[in-house]
């Protein structure tokens, strides 16, 4: 089993639900650090959504969180982790066009 580092960067989120991270049917991972940058002068409200296609399933990690204007917020950090099973996403949408910047860091183990 290998494991790998690796990051997933999404630039001017906006009101269309984007995907960040897709964990295969042959791999697992856990989602280590979490940050939002509001690029706006406005405060924006974001919210992300795991989804598992194995269960056709999904529920909201957060749900319209308050990122204040040109200000960040980690949503994992710390020792806290988000640990996704094989066919799992990611998924972030915010309230406002081309409002936020998105890092994510995590573990891949395939």
């Amino acid at each position: 089993m290998a494991t790998l580092f690796k990051n997933s960067l999404l630039s001017e989120v906006g009101t269309v639900e984007q995907q960040f991270l897709s964990v295969s049917s042959t791999s697992r991972a856990t989602v280590i650090g979490l940050s939002l940058a509001n690029l706006t002068d406005s405060i924006v409200l974001v919210s992300i959504r795991v989804e598992n296609t194995d269960t056709a399933t999904s529920a909201f990690f957060v749900k319209d969180v308050i990122v204040p204007p040109n200000q960040s917020l980690r949503v994992i950090n710390g020792g806290e982790k988000l640990v996704l099973a094989s066919n799992m996403n990611l998924y972030v949408q915010a309230n406002a066009d081309a409002s936020l910047d998105l890092v994510a860091s995590y573990v891949e183990i395939v």
